[in-house]
């Protein structure tokens, strides 16, 4: 017999793969609800925030609708292409907590004015975009940030900073955040936008790193909040 390669599969892949497999032996048909996200932990001795991942794969894929105060139901209809490859939104967030903050930090200390003018212009752009203009104000969220990376000095984390927003405009991201977007959240991350930006244009390192950490934590938060129990 052949080689075979090895696979090496996401947690919320593999728990998403397990509820499909539910689903298809008729477990849980269309219409149905699945059970509640704690439960589903609880049976899968996994993390809640793993679970939620393995949901809006599915999702994606056209297997269930996730009704925001009602549950997740079984839905009629063929999968679409699944996402297997994509880092899960807690991982993303996990790690942008490690790069991003010390980015913000190192532009404090080094960028120039130039810089500085292109990442409140950035901001300016975000502050401009209704919560409505979702992909717009998606694209100059990811500019104010990699304007940041960019201005750190540091190339190599420059390059960590743009390769994380890669994954954070993709589907599995976009897709848990819309779930949660709305006026006033909107509203509430143009202003700790706005107090990073304030923290690197008065050259003031510390609240930079504290700015940045407390925007990424506050997503992380607000991912993490009741949203259909």
């Amino acid at each position: 017999m052949p080689i075979q390669a090895v696979e090496s599969r996401r947690l919320y892949r593999q728990i998403a793969d397990q509820l499909l497999g539910l689903i298809a032996a008729g477990e849980y048909r269309p219409g149905d609800r699945l059970p509640p996200e704690r439960t589903l932990s609880e049976q899968l001795r996994v993390s809640r925030s793993s679970v939620r991942e393995a949901l809006i794969a599915m999702e994606i894929e056209g297997r269930v609708e996730i009704r925001v105060g009602a549950g997740v139901f079984v839905l009629d209809q063929p999968a679409r292409a699944a996402s297997a490859t994509e880092v899960g939104p807690f991982e993303l967030l996990q790690a942008r907590l490690l790069v991003e903050p010390e980015a913000a930090a190192l532009a404090a200390r080094h960028a120039t004015a130039e810089q500085c003018e292109l990442i409140a212009q950035a901001w300016a752009d975000m502050e401009a975009c209704e919560a409505s203009a979702e992909l717009t104000g998606l694209a100059h969220d990811r500019r104010f940030h990699v304007c940041i990376g960019e201005a750190s000095g540091n190339s190599a984390l420059a390059l960590m900073v743009q390769t994380l927003w890669e994954q954070r405009v993709g589907p599995l991201y976009v897709t848990l955040e819309r779930h949660f977007h709305s006026g006033p959240i909107w509203e509430k991350a143009q202003d700790e936008h706005r107090e990073i930006l304030d923290a690197i244009t008065g050259r003031n390192p510390g609240a930079a790193r504290r700015a940045m950490r407390r925007h990424i934590r506050n997503a992380e938060r607000r991912f993490a909040g009741a949203w259909v129990e």
